[in-house]
């Protein structure tokens, strides 16, 4: 009696040779990433509303309690805390809403996702530009929220300006954001990384003349080394583009010059890039956690 041959498995083709594995393509993972991170984000209701109320509080408290003792910069432009705070809080947005983003690495090495994502055939690159752009695109949309009430405090916004600033946002945002990955690779716990962020990205923010222009002390040497400072800088002078010569220079005056600005920025993105890429690619026991 003739015995029938079993059939062949699916991973065998009809020429009887075993196809190679199929391999994700890097963009392909990295864009699921961060389509990951905005469902997540979107699903997670009281997120939302903290992330983009908790800084509008901010602005309206502080434009209130400073109120008209505040003197703007070189007490040329007679302009109000609140237009002054403006761009620093468009800037704390980026920074807290960037930051919190990144706490998802600490989770998903907890949940064992991250370990799964760290064993596929993908280079590194792909999952830290995943991430990256993930929380940069929740931090910029928050911005651009808030950055309409610019239309209601009487600064010389347009369109083109609008677009300019979303852009210019859009950079800070992957440079903070990949900041934040950075510092939450190797921890542990989210404990951990609130204690670095209050002792460390706190004061980053708060020493940028986001809340007021440095005096001529040691302080302002730490303003200078700063790199958030011109990276405010550089959004106040852009939102003032479409106002008259005259406001535009009595507003910039103080302020760096645009050149520096941009390469500051430009230098602190690809630095903490490299940063985040460089601690997600070296192998340690913690991913086998």
């Amino acid at each position: 009696m003739a015995i029938a041959t079993p059939p062949t498995t699916a991973r065998t083709t009809a020429a009887g040779q075993v196809p190679s594995p199929v391999c994700p393509l890097p963009w392909l993972a990295a864009w699921t990433l961060c389509r990951r991170e905005w469902v997540r984000f979107i699903r997670q209701k009281n997120r939302v509303f903290s992330a983009l109320g908790q800084p509008i509080i901010f602005w309206i408290l502080f434009s209130s309690l400073v109120g008209t003792s505040f003197k703007w910069p070189g007490n040329a432009y007679e302009g109000s805390y609140s237009e002054y705070f403006f761009p620093g809080t468009l800037v704390m947005i980026l920074l807290f809403t960037a930051i919190f983003a990144t706490i998802s690495v600490i989770e998903d090495r907890r949940e064992g996702f991250l370990q799964a994502v760290l064993v596929a055939p993908i280079p590194r690159w792909s999952m830290v530009i995943g991430k990256v752009l993930g929380g940069t695109l929740i931090a910029v949309a928050h911005a651009a929220v808030f950055l309409l009430l610019g239309f209601w405090l009487g600064i010389a916004l347009n369109l083109p300006i609008f677009l300019i600033a979303l852009a210019y946002l859009f950079i800070v945002g992957m440079a903070l954001t990949a900041l934040g990955l950075a510092i939450a690779w190797p921890m542990q716990s989210t404990q951990g990384f609130h204690a670095i962020m209050m002792v460390f990205l706190l004061p980053l923010w708060l020493l940028s003349g986001a809340f007021f222009q440095p005096s001529n002390n040691w302080m302002a040497w730490v303003i200078a080394l700063n790199p958030l400072t011109y990276c405010v800088a550089m959004l106040r002078r852009i939102l003032y583009w479409a106002a008259s010569a005259d406001t535009y220079e009595k507003v910039t005056q103080e302020l760096p010059p645009t050149w520096l600005c941009a390469t500051v920025t430009l230098l602190f993105l690809a630095g903490t890039f490299a940063l985040a890429w460089r601690v997600a690619a070296v192998r340690a026991t913690r991913d086998a956690i």
